[in-house]
């Protein structure tokens, strides 16, 4: 069975997001990033909250940005998201942000499973692993 379509966000670089140059800010990008994430859950029929149950949640324990492109007010973007790498009990997300189809940015998300009572890592459920399976690169 071939894989799905990477899952692709389009919103907008608006005001608030940029600097005094007119560019997008460098901590703005992860407000765009992560809703793409979140309706990459959503799409999979797994919004954020949902995934926090069993006492479960999903702390990001690494992130990271590239930018190549200037990102402008006004611009409009495209966040393509892919898993990349699902481990025992985290899982890494991808994101390239396009503009007018070149690669602008590319951001790196690493999300721990962890336990809520204890505060330490948990194996991925296997639900949100069998969710997360058929998108991954």
């Amino acid at each position: 069975m071939p894989a799905p379509e990477p899952f692709i966000w389009h919103t907008r670089i608006r005001f608030v997001d940029t600097d005094a140059t007119g560019r997008i800010h460098y901590s703005a990008l992860f407000r765009h990033v992560e809703t793409a994430e979140d309706e990459f859950f959503r799409m999979l029929g797994r919004p954020y909250f949902a995934t926090e149950h069993n006492g479960l949640s999903y702390p990001r324990v690494h992130v990271e940005a590239d930018y190549r492109l200037p990102l402008l007010y006004d611009s409009e973007i495209s966040i393509r998201v892919r898993p990349t790498r699902i481990g025992s009990k985290s899982y890494t997300l991808f994101f390239e942000v396009m503009l007018d189809s070149q690669v602008a940015a590319t951001a790196t998300l690493i999300i721990a499973c962890m336990s809520k009572a204890t505060q330490k890592s948990h194996p991925i459920p296997d639900a949100l692993r069998e969710a997360l399976t058929p998108y991954a690169v």
